[in-house]
């Protein structure tokens, strides 16, 4: 799922080929459950000038004379594209079209599953409606953040994933962070320390920012095309088995459901395999418990 540096990618990429500029046509392939909402409708946008864009948590804002804006949430498997003026919407995985005088803008979904979204709403009070209300972690300081993470006893991956805790952040950056941070992503939040909460405080910063950087300086040579969240350049997200790059031990995993947590055991878990709950099922008693076991386990 794009999170907050690649909609901020998204947003940087745009701005410059649609402020100020009229979409003139929005065009939805027949059957796409994309839309969301129906007043007001879908043809009130049409002609009127862009005048902002916005993030809201993992959505993007695009805001219209009247007051008016489109919002778009790509969820897991949706991604924009920039394609030259009147595009067609070819494949299946082109849901929507919004036409513009120097180009179009797709937005295309891969998969069976239809989850991303497009609202059409009026006025900043609906907009604000639509923000799960997680702060901004560029724009807080510690004692906020070690705050808003601490109303409710979580795991750290859960409390920074939550959109109403922190704004944007999902399963691939937290990853990063808390890999940065040093930390376990099934510590709880009631249990760290306050040298703890400065290195996740500072960890979550600096990753973000730096995330943020470069995907920009990627954007300002061209549109985003590959958006995805495993990219190379990660130290542990998508890299089971993979070395970890401060370390040089394996990359271990927890997968659950349709997700999966990456992490470090020699950097952030003291040398402790967490338990993956499928794995655990088959091992049973012989699930190795710290990487000295797994390795016995593997000459085996």
């Amino acid at each position: 799922m794009p999170e907050l540096p690649d909609v901020a990618a998204y947003i940087s990429a745009l701005e410059p080929r649609i402020i100020g500029r009229p979409l003139e046509h929005v065009r939805l392939r027949s059957g796409a459950f994309l839309l969301r909402t129906a007043e007001p409708p879908l043809a009130s946008v049409e002609g009127r000038i862009v005048r902002s864009l916005r993030r809201i948590g993992k959505r993007i804002a695009i805001g219209l004379d009247g007051d008016l804006w489109l919002v778009i949430h790509l969820m897991i498997a949706g991604r924009l594209h920039w394609r030259p003026p009147g595009a067609k919407l070819a494949g299946r995985n082109d849901l929507a079209a919004f036409d513009f005088p120097d180009g179009t803008l797709v937005l295309t979904e891969a998969g069976s599953k239809r989850r991303a979204s497009l609202h059409v709403i009026c006025g900043e009070d609906v907009l604000r409606a639509l923000d799960p209300g997680g702060i901004d972690v560029l724009a807080t300081d510690l004692d906020t953040f070690r705050h808003v993470l601490t109303i409710e006893n979580r795991t750290l991956k859960r409390a920074l994933t939550d959109p109403r805790n922190l704004s944007g952040i999902g399963n691939a950056y937290s990853d990063e962070i808390l890999h940065a941070a040093r930390l376990s992503p099934i510590a709880l939040t009631h249990k760290l320390t306050p040298p703890e909460w400065e290195r996740l405080f500072i960890a979550t910063r600096a990753t973000l920012q730096d995330w943020i950087d470069r995907l920009g300086a990627e954007a300002a040579n061209g549109f985003p095309e590959k958006v995805t969240a495993f990219r190379k350049d990660m130290a542990v997200h998508g890299r089971f088995g993979e070395a970890c790059p401060r370390c040089g031990e394996p990359v271990q995993r927890i997968r659950y459901a349709d997700n999966e947590t990456n992490y470090c055991a020699r950097c952030q878990t003291g040398g402790v395999l967490l338990a993956d709950r499928s794995l655990s099922r088959l091992l049973k008693a012989d699930f190795p418990r710290t990487l000295e076991e797994l390795d016995a386990l593997r000459r085996r």
